[in-house]
């Protein structure tokens, strides 16, 4: 499980859903959580914390996003050396088989389709970072 000191990163673009995954998150006692609106976003943070020598733990990231998708956005993650062992959680309202194998073959750590209950949430956490670290 992520430990509450965890420095965490969820990118939606939808407000109500990054708000509903950081209650989540807060439930499982994690509260050091950054929100972005989309991968270009998303990717100048994690830019940012790995300046600042405060680097992110975990990423939750959504697929379909404008300005830059999530699965790119996880590619951008998997190909730098600094993040590319980096838990990321892909929360997406696309379930199709084609596209759970594109994020698997993009390195994604877990994936969780739309709708979720906490639970869910919790448990593809887990499995993130259990894939993760190896």
């Amino acid at each position: 499980m992520l430990p509450s000191s965890a420095k965490v990163l969820v990118v939606d673009d939808m407000s109500t859903m990054r708000k509903y995954v950081r209650q989540c998150l807060t439930g499982l006692g994690v509260s050091n959580i950054t929100e972005a609106d989309d991968g270009d976003t998303a990717w100048q943070a994690v830019q940012d914390a790995l300046a600042s020598g405060k680097p992110f733990q975990f990423i939750i990231t959504d697929w379909n996003m404008p300005r830059m998708q999530g699965i790119d956005f996880l590619r951008l993650v998997r190909t730098d050396e600094r993040t590319q062992g980096l838990p990321v959680l892909m929360l997406t309202g696309e379930g199709s088989q084609h596209q759970i194998i594109e994020a698997i073959q993009a390195g994604v750590s877990a994936y969780l389709v739309k709708p979720f209950t906490p639970e869910n949430l919790s448990e593809r956490v887990e499995i993130a970072v259990r894939t993760a670290a190896g």
